[in-house]
């Protein structure tokens, strides 16, 4: 099938297998490996990115459902010379350790202050819940995202 899709302000035109999936279409035909792949069952949230201003697991959604879709990637957020807040927190807060889950974390943190703008701690922590990171006891990674909060 054919899917028409913007990805980080770039349109494309792909042709995929039905049964493709969105984290499959932005690595494997795109090359964006910044959305990684952790789970398969949509439990991690390695694979988060925007779809249409919202985050999605990518590993759950049929590349054909973003059809016409505006997908943002960990890739479409910052540079090296200009980091999105949300990235310079995480820097700043020490938010990583081995950054597997991290390009998730960030989107999701996004997408959950930008609809939160005057979000807590507690409400960080259970916006987040559907992203797991397997180094960090969240404390920086909160932190992180209440500094990044204040800074969008």
């Amino acid at each position: 099938m054919q899917v028409e899709v913007t990805v980080n302000g770039q349109a494309h035109v792909l042709e995929v297998a039905d049964n493709t999936l969105l984290v499959e279409l932005l690595r494997e035909n795109l090359g964006l490996t910044g959305t990684h792949v952790g789970c398969d069952t949509s439990q991690c949230g390695a694979c988060t990115v925007h779809m249409d201003g919202r985050s999605v697991k990518a590993c759950t959604v049929l590349a054909a459902q973003a059809q016409g879709a505006e997908v943002v990637t960990i890739e479409g957020i910052g540079s090296a010379d200009a980091l999105h807040p949300m990235q310079e927190a995480f820097r700043d807060c020490h938010a990583l350790q081995c950054g597997f889950c991290t390009p998730g974390m960030i989107m999701s943190a996004i997408d959950l202050v930008s609809r939160n703008p005057g979000i807590d701690n507690a409400g960080v922590r259970a916006g987040l819940e559907g992203n797991i990171c397997r180094c960090t006891g969240y404390h920086n990674i909160v932190r992180a995202v209440i500094q990044a909060a204040q800074n969008m």
